[in-house]
C-alpha cells in the first residue's frame, strides 16, 4: 500500500469510529482513560527502551541539548503522562453541555448543545507526552484522533499508542478511535493536509516551519497553535526587583517552550539601573545577550542584535533586549514582530497596563506576571491540546470545550414558515 492509501484508510477508519464514538457516555470514556494510565505505568519499562532508542538517534543527529530535553522520557514524566490521563477523567465532560436556550416569536424551542468536532488530525514535533496528552482530551470530549509525531519521536510515540490503544479498547471505547499515523516520511503529513473528506480539523504543534506548512498547504480547517515570539516590557514605573525575577522565570525555567519570553522591551528611564543587574542574573544561567546599541553601552558585552533576532523564536537560552523610548514602542514593537501568543508588562502605572491589555493583539496578555503561566493546566483547564495563536474557532489555551462544537436543537409543534 503507498503512503497516500495508507493515510486515506487511516481517515475511513476514524470517520467510521468517530460515529460511535460521539454517543459514547462519560463513565465509559473516564473508565478507559484511567485504564489508559494504569497501562502507562504497567509498561514503564518498555517505554523507556523504546524512548532510549530516540535519545541515542538524536544524540547522533546532533540535537541540542534543549530538543533532546524535550525528546527525554524518565519515571517521572511518565508519572506526569499518566497522572495528566486520570486528571483529564476527572474534567467535567462537555458533551452534552447546554449552552444556552431560548423561543421564537413562532413558539419553537430552539437550544445550543455542545457536540464533538469529529475526527481531529494531529501533526507534532519532539514531546512524546503529547501522544498521550492529545489522545486523553480527544477521547473526553468524544472525538476520534488521528495523530502523526515527528520521525525523532518515532520510537517513544509507537511505544506509547500501543499501549494507551490496547487499554481504551479493552475499556469499551471503539478499536480505532486513537489512530497514529507511524510513517516518518513528509508525504505522510501532507497527505493528511487533503483528508478533508475524513478529518474535521487539523492541529499543528510544534516550530514555526511545520505550522506555517500546515497553514499554507492544508484543505482541512486548520486551528494554528504555538509559534510564541514572546515580550516583556519593562516600564518605567516598574518595580524592578519584580521584573528581575519575572524575566529569569520566563526566559530560564523552561527556555525550549512556546511561552518562554524571547524579547523584552526596557523602558530608556530605567535602563541604566535595570540592566546591568538583571544582565548578571542571566549570565549565571548562561544565557546570551543580543542587544540594541543603546542596550550595549550599557552592558558591554552582549552581542549587537538584528532585526532579525526581533523577529525570533529562540527556543534556547538566548533573550534579545531593546531599550524604548515610551510604552508607545513598545507596543509597536509587539504590534511589529509579536505572533499574538502572550505578551507582558511589568509597571506599576494603572494607566499604562490598561493601555496595554486594550491594544496588544495576543491570546494572552499579562500585568506583571510571566508569561510562562501560558498553559491549560495552569489557566485551570486541567490540560491542553495546544495553544491557539488565531481568533477562530478558539483562542489561547484549548481545553476540552474548544474540542467541541455546537449542534442547534429546535422542538416544534407542527410550524411552519410564512
Amino acid at each position: 500500500m503507498d503512503i497516500r492509501q495508507y493515510v486515506i484508510e487511516k481517515g475511513k477508519l476514524a470517520k467510521k469510529a468517530s460515529r460511535e464514538m460521539a454517543t459514547i457516555g462519560t463513565d465509559v470514556k473516564n473508565k478507559a482513560l484511567e485504564a489508559m494510565a494504569q497501562a502507562l505505568i504497567k509498561n514503564k519499562d518498555t517505554i523507556l527502551a523504546a524512548n532510549s532508542k530516540d535519545i541515542e538517534n538524536g544524540k547522533e543527529k546532533g540535537l541540542s541539548e534543549y530538543m533532546l530535553d524535550r525528546l527525554l522520557l524518565n519515571e517521572n514524566r511518565i508519572n506526569d503522562m499518566a497522572d495528566g490521563l486520570k486528571n483529564v477523567a476527572s474534567l467535567k465532560d462537555p458533551i452534552g453541555q447546554v449552552d444556552k436556550m431560548w423561543k421564537t416569536e413562532d413558539e419553537l424551542q430552539i437550544g445550543q448543545i455542545r457536540v464533538p468536532l469529529g475526527v481531529i488530525g494531529i501533526i507534532y514535533e519532539s514531546r512524546p507526552n503529547v501522544t498521550v496528552d492529545a489522545a486523553a482530551l480527544c477521547i473526553k470530549a468524544g472525538n476520534v484522533v488521528i495523530l502523526r509525531g515527528g520521525s525523532e519521536a518515532i520510537n517513544s510515540n509507537t511505544s506509547l499508542i500501543n499501549i494507551i490503544k490496547e487499554a481504551a479498547a479493552e475499556n469499551g471505547l471503539p478499536k480505532e478511535s486513537i489512530q497514529f499515523i507511524d510513517i516518518t516520511d513528509r508525504e505522510a503529513a501532507t497527505e493528511m493536509m487533503k483528508l478533508n473528506q475524513y478529518i474535521d480539523v487539523l492541529i499543528p504543534r510544534g516550530g514555526a516551519g511545520l505550522i506555517q506548512a500546515v497553514v499554507k498547504n492544508s484543505t482541512v480547517p486548520v486551528i494554528e497553535t504555538g509559534v510564541g515570539n514572546c515580550h516583556i516590557y519593562i516600564d518605567d514605573s516598574a518595580d524592578l526587583k519584580m521584573a528581575e525575577d519575572i524575566v529569569i522565570n520566563a526566559k530560564t525555567q523552561r527556555p525550549a517552550v512556546c511561552n518562554a519570553a524571547e524579547t523584552i522591551l526596557v523602558h530608556k528611564n530605567i535602563a541604566k539601573e535595570f540592566l546591568p543587574e538583571l544582565s548578571k542574573r542571566l549570565k549565571g544561567y548562561g544565557v546570551e545577550m543580543r542587544g540594541c546599541h543603546i542596550t550595549k553601552e550599557i552592558i558591554s558585552d552582549v552581542k549587537p542584535a538584528s532585526k532579525e533576532d526581533w523577529a525570533t523564536e529562540y527556543l534556547d537560552y538566548i533573550l534579545a533586549i531593546k531599550v524604548v523610548n515610551s510604552i508607545d514602542e513598545a507596543i509597536d514593537h509587539i504590534f511589529e514582530y509579536g505572533t499574538k501568543h502572550s505578551e507582558a508588562i511589568i509597571t506599576n502605572n494603572y494607566l499604562n497596563s490598561q493601555r496595554f491589555l486594550k491594544e496588544i493583539d495576543a491570546a494572552a496578555v499579562y500585568v506583571n506576571a510571566s508569561t510562562r503561566f501560558t498553559d491549560g493546566s495552569q489557566f485551570g483547564f486541567g490540560a491542553e491540546i495546544g495553544i491557539s495563536t488565531q481568533k477562530l474557532h478558539a483562542r489561547g489555551p484549548m481545553g476540552l470545550e474548544e474540542l467541541t462544537t455546537i449542534k442547534n436543537i429546535i422542538y416544534g409543534e407542527g410550524q411552519i414558515r410564512q
